[in-house]
């Protein structure tokens, strides 16, 4: 259950911070009408997007690596 809860608040904050990054920091206000608006607001607001890719991808990798509480595979 302890795994579960941890994947799904990773996902869940890697998703946030795409949205928010995405949404907020990157994506300029207004109508297009020059170059600038190909820049982000944010200089650094593509990495935060990236991280957050990478947050949910990470996810899938501590779901397998942490065990289950209370049940162990015997292989």
């Amino acid at each position: 259950m302890r795994r579960r809860i941890v994947v799904l608040l990773m996902v869940v904050a890697g998703f946030g911070l795409q949205a928010v990054t995405y949404l907020f920091l990157a994506t300029p206000i207004g109508k297009p009408t020059d170059d600038s608006f190909s820049n982000p607001r944010v200089p650094f607001a593509p990495a935060l997007f990236i991280l957050g890719v990478v947050l949910v991808f990470l996810a899938a990798v501590v779901y397998e690596v942490l065990p289950e509480n209370g049940r162990r595979e015997s292989r």
